[in-house]
C-alpha cells in the first residue's frame, strides 16, 4: 500500500469525500494509482469471477479531445429535446474538470449483470483518494463519447467491453466547501 494514506476510518473517509472540480496541474503518479486501482479490486462483488476493467488517461490532450466530443454529443442530445446546457458552450468549460488522471472503469457486454461491480469498484478508488488527500469526481456525462465508436478507438476499448464509471482523480486546487447533505429518506421503518 502506498505511504502517503492517512490514518482515518473508513466512516471518516465516507464523511470527508466530496467530489472536487478543481485540481492543480500535479500529475498522480503511478503509484497512487495503482493503490487505487488495489482498492478498486478489493470491492465487493455481486459475481465473483467477473471482475472490472480499468482504462487510465493521463493525457492532458486526449482528455481534452473526450471532453470536446462530449460536448458536442450533449449539445447535439440536447437540441433533440429543445434542452440546454450553458456550460456545454463555453469553449473552455472541460468535462474532466482540467483533470490529469482519468480512470475508467469498465465491464465486458457479456458481463453486464456486473455493472455494479464497477460502482462498487468506484466507491473504493474515491475513498481510497480521499486517504491519499485527492479528489475525485464521477463523470458520468462523459459516457456518450467514451462508449462511442471514435471514443473507444482513442482509448483502445475492445469492443466486448462498455465504459461504466469514468472518475477523474487529482490532487484539489483548494478545498470546497461541504455542502449540507440531506437527511435519509426512509420511507418507512417496520419493526415487530
Amino acid at each position: 500500500m502506498i505511504d502517503t494514506l492517512k490514518e482515518i476510518s473508513i466512516y471518516e473517509a465516507i464523511l470527508a469525500r466530496k467530489s472536487i472540480r478543481q485540481y492543480t496541474t500535479q500529475q498522480v503518479d503511478a503509484k497512487r494509482i495503482r493503490s487505487l486501482l488495489e482498492a478498486a479490486v478489493m470491492a465487493p462483488t455481486v459475481l465473483p469471477n467477473e471482475s472490472c476493467a480499468f482504462v487510465i488517461v493521463q493525457d492532458m490532450h486526449g482528455l481534452k479531445a473526450i471532453s470536446e466530443m462530449t460536448k458536442s454529443m450533449l449539445i447535439s442530445q440536447l437540441a433533440q429535446n429543445n434542452q440546454t446546457l450553458e456550460a456545454l458552450h463555453q469553449p473552455a468549460f472541460n468535462v474532466f474538470y482540467e483533470a490529469h488522471t482519468l480512470i475508467l472503469i469498465c465491464v465486458n457486454k457479456d458481463h453486464l449483470s456486473s455493472i455494479a461491480n464497477c460502482w462498487l469498484a468506484a466507491e473504493n478508488i474515491m475513498l481510497a483518494a480521499c486517504a491519499m488527500d485527492l479528489g475525485s469526481c464521477i463523470v458520468d456525462t462523459a459516457l456518450v463519447a467514451l462508449n462511442s465508436k471514435e471514443g473507444k478507438l482513442m482509448l483502445g476499448i475492445d469492443e466486448a467491453f462498455i465504459a461504466v464509471a469514468p472518475i477523474v482523480v487529482g490532487f484539489p486546487s483548494e478545498k470546497e466547501a461541504f455542502g449540507k447533505r440531506k437527511k435519509p429518506l426512509i420511507l418507512n421503518w417496520i419493526k415487530a
